[in-house]
């Protein structure tokens, strides 16, 4: 008999979940998420005129005009 999709990846969730290896603690998994996530996220930060100013160009060439997405 032929699992589901949601049964195979509710087992490989429960599987995951249940892994003891590697980063133990809560605490070690939330550190590790914010390396990653914190960088990112002032990066964004910092090139947010760069990339809003990208987006509008973008936008403008898709739609034909220019709208101010700031407001």
């Amino acid at each position: 008999m032929q699992l589901s999709t949601f049964t195979r990846w509710r087992n490989f969730a429960r599987k995951l979940h249940d892994n003891e290896n590697g980063a133990e603690a809560g605490l070690e998994r939330i550190l590790l998420v914010a390396f990653i996530a914190l960088p990112l996220l002032g990066l964004l930060i910092y090139f947010r005129d760069d990339i809003s100013t990208k987006i509008k160009d973008l936008w403008s060439s898709v739609t034909g005009k220019s709208t101010d997405l700031t407001k």
